[in-house]
């Protein structure tokens, strides 16, 4: 039997993995598709991955993450691990940090993205360039990252409130 309570808690637990798949079978980057906001992209994936395995662990499996970056592949067009890669990569990353971290602060995990989106973008640039005939153009990956991680907080603070929202009940 189905309670509230119950119905709740499987929301809130479902909540990344469907929105990682939304996202991933929509190809989505950001505002770019908007044609007077082209200059700027940013990678919702990455925060999606870096926020919840380092807040909610529980809540966004491996395995999920490695689907959802085939999938994302499969979408965009670029070689297929590229994206998967470059998603595990931000898990371990995180992964780190979080069992690094004393005290969580925002702010020290606004910095510590850094890192993140650094090794994440390095592993999916090293098999676009080695792998693929593919064009790159390193302003854009710049580009990205940095709007990747200048609207980091906006969503933090909106994921935050989704999962407060539901813990209080």
């Amino acid at each position: 039997m189905l309670t509230l309570r119950y119905l709740k808690e499987y929301s809130l637990k479902s909540f990344p993995i469907i929105l990682l798949y939304f996202l991933s079978f929509n190809s989505f980057e950001g505002v770019k598709a908007v044609p007077n906001f082209a200059l700027f992209s940013f990678n919702l994936h990455m925060i999606i991955i870096y926020f919840y395995i380092l807040k909610f662990p529980d809540y966004l499996g491996i395995g999920h993450i490695f689907l959802a970056g085939i999938i994302n592949d499969v979408v965009i067009g670029t070689p297929l691990g590229a994206s998967s890669l470059s998603y595990l990569i931000m898990c371990f990353v995180t992964s780190y940090i979080r069992n690094v971290t004393l005290r969580s602060k925002m702010t020290a995990e606004w910095f510590t993205f850094i890192p993140a989106i650094f090794f994440s973008n390095l592993i999916f640039f090293f098999i676009i360039n080695n792998f693929s005939s593919l064009s790159f153009y390193y302003v854009e990956l710049l580009r990205n990252s940095f709007f990747t991680f200048l609207f980091f907080p906006i969503f933090y603070y909106l994921f935050k409130r989704h999962q407060l929202r539901f813990k209080d009940d």
